[in-house]
């Protein structure tokens, strides 16, 4: 996935999140709290998601 589409999603998921906090808080209705914490730790997993190197060592211990 190329960096600029990662970053238009993280974008639009930071967005949502804060729309149903506002939406939420405004009317009261909790449930869109709940989604705006759901939608918001989609944004932090997406964002920490990343690929290990593909030429990082591995160090491997035979204990036998």
């Amino acid at each position: 996935m190329s960096a600029i589409i990662k970053w238009i999603i993280l974008l639009v998921l930071i967005s949502i999140a804060i729309s149903f906090y506002s939406y939420g808080n405004s009317t009261g209705m909790f449930i869109f709290i709940v989604l705006g914490v759901l939608v918001e730790a989609a944004f932090w997993l997406k964002l920490s998601n990343r690929k290990k190197k593909a030429n990082s060592r591995e160090v491997i211990i035979d204990v036998s």
